[in-house]
């Protein structure tokens, strides 16, 4: 059967289109959902990552919008589809004119156009007040610092709408504009408290709110994708385009298969988002010191975490490894190398902004540790441990801060049990391994696509509805079907590192 059938009728499984972006790749997955069944399968992966024109790193959009067509086709012609989501990376927007085109290639949040302009923005917002009001981590990128770049230009001046990256690909479906909740959240933009956009803020910058469209919540639908659209890209019969929770972590927060409450949260990827699942955000002078955010979630939960570097830190030096042609390089022989080396002999603050364009990344981790009075790892290998060594002290650091400032503790009541890693990092073993022993809890890696189950959960629950039905009602719901369908892997802390000394050792030397 192709095309569009009627979804979930008579208990038939519903299938939808999850378009799963990421900053260096993308991927259509086609999910499969009943009341006992959780499938996806990949039909489409393309590369992805900036492109450098003149002095400036730019996203091609257009040519992410063909992938994607493409691949929701190859869904199409497998077998039905009843419905399409969209979820990317957050921060990053493309600009509408009053026509609804589009005024150039979005900026990459890794583009220099943003150096310098948070001491600029502090001067005119207090911080404090800034926190208060969106309750983000000061990342130096935001949208909100990206717009303040982009003051006195012409794209700017002649913008009717913004949209970040999955509404806009939503918008070329459906002809629709909006902005979802999770996803805006994110930008430094929202207003947390009154849960709109903080117009006062802007106006304070001399930004022009009125760019910013109707917010939408993760759940809602859409609209159809057009029939023009459809013909060209070979979709049929007008299916609905569903707002998933459109900030990747969001939908991967959804993918984390919790059995309780008392977790945390690992995702695991170009990027880590460590943190805590709640219901209301912390908002207070400390977390604001320790520069925790606040991100909106699916079901009107609270994202509180930080965001730490992630595997884009290694996934650079592999990069720069490959031009030189450094043999004996390859990510299997590499980790398989580094668990082998020696534990903590260098550890970097894998935080540090330098860390944050692409370039010569090894030679970077050898000048942090060379300022931090560390061992300066010379081969591939003493690299590799030392990026994920630092990666797991971080994820130790963050967590018991994060525990702490949410009023938790790892070994008291309100503490946690488990720590979950989702994302293409679960797969990492000895990250994961690493990250039990650093923080002294077990680890449940997997699954490695928690984003894309996360957005096809949220389709399914929301076509659902639209047939009077309740399953998949809540959250507990679509984690309690995850755990039935996909195979997690448990981390003990190694016996010898429970109680710590070497990772408080570690931290020490950083200045922790």
């Amino acid at each position: 059967m192709t095309g569009a059938g009627r979804a979930g009728s008579s208990g038939s499984a519903l299938r939808v289109a999850a378009v799963d972006l990421g900053a260096t790749s993308g991927r259509i997955m086609a999910g499969t959902v009943s009341a006992r069944s959780l499938h996806l399968e990949e039909v489409h992966r393309f590369p992805n990552g900036g492109v450098r024109v003149r002095d400036g790193l730019f996203w091609d959009v257009l040519g992410i919008h063909r992938e994607v067509l493409s691949g929701i086709r190859r869904v199409a012609e497998t077998g039905p589809l009843h419905g399409i989501g969209i979820d990317s990376w957050a921060i990053d927007y493309g600009l509408l004119d009053r026509d609804g085109t589009l005024l150039g290639n979005p900026y990459s949040h890794r583009d220099a156009r943003t150096d310098g302009v948070a001491a600029k923005v502090a001067a005119t917002v207090d911080p404090a007040r800034l926190y208060a009001t969106t309750g983000l981590q000061d990342l130096p990128f935001s949208t909100l610092y990206q717009l303040v770049a982009a003051q006195g230009t012409a794209a700017l001046e002649s913008a009717e709408h913004l949209l970040l990256l999955p509404d806009l690909l939503a918008y070329w479906l459906t002809g629709t504009i909006g902005v979802e909740r999770t996803n805006a959240s994110t930008t430094a933009l929202y207003d947390l408290t009154t849960g709109d956009w903080a117009r006062d803020l802007m106006g304070d910058l001399g930004l022009p709110w009125s760019i910013l469209p109707p917010l939408r919540e993760p759940g809602s639908i859409i609209g159809p994708v057009l029939a023009e659209v459809g013909r060209h890209a070979g979709i049929p019969r007008r299916v609905p385009v569903v707002a998933v929770g459109s900030h990747d972590t969001a939908s991967a927060v959804v993918g984390v298969p919790a059995a309780t409450d008392r977790f945390a949260y690992i995702s695991s990827g170009t990027w880590s988002l460590v943190g805590l699942e709640l219901d209301a955000p912390v908002l207070t002078e400390a977390a604001r010191r320790a520069d925790f955010t606040n991100e909106g979630g699916v079901d009107g939960t609270v994202r509180f975490l930080k965001n730490v570097m992630g595997l884009w830190v290694l996934s650079e030096c592999l990069r720069t490894w490959a031009d030189q042609r450094v043999e004996g390089t390859g990510l299997v022989a590499l980790l398989a190398a580094a668990e082998d080396a020696p534990a903590l002999r260098t550890v970097v603050d894998i935080n540090d902004p330098r860390l944050l364009p692409p370039g010569d990344m090894p030679s970077r981790i050898r000048e942090l540790a060379a300022e931090a009075g560390e061992p300066v790892p010379q081969t591939p290998v003493q690299v590799t441990r030392c990026v994920l060594d630092s990666l797991a002290l971080a994820y130790r650091r963050h967590l018991r801060t994060a525990l702490e400032l949410a009023g938790r503790g790892v070994d008291g009541v309100d503490g946690v049990d488990v720590v979950h890693v989702v994302g293409g990092g679960s797969q990492n073993h000895l990250l994961c391994q690493l990250t039990a022993d650093a923080t002294g809890l077990p680890v449940l890696a997997g699954p490695s696509e928690a984003a894309a189950l996360g957005n096809v959960l949220v389709q399914a629950r929301a076509l659902l509805r639209e047939q009077g039905s309740a399953d998949l009602a809540d959250l507990a719901e679509m984690r309690a079907l995850i755990r039935r369908t996909h195979e997690l892997h448990r981390f003990e802390p190694t016996p010898t590192t429970r109680g710590g000394a070497d990772w408080d050792a570690a931290e020490g030397r950083l200045g922790g």
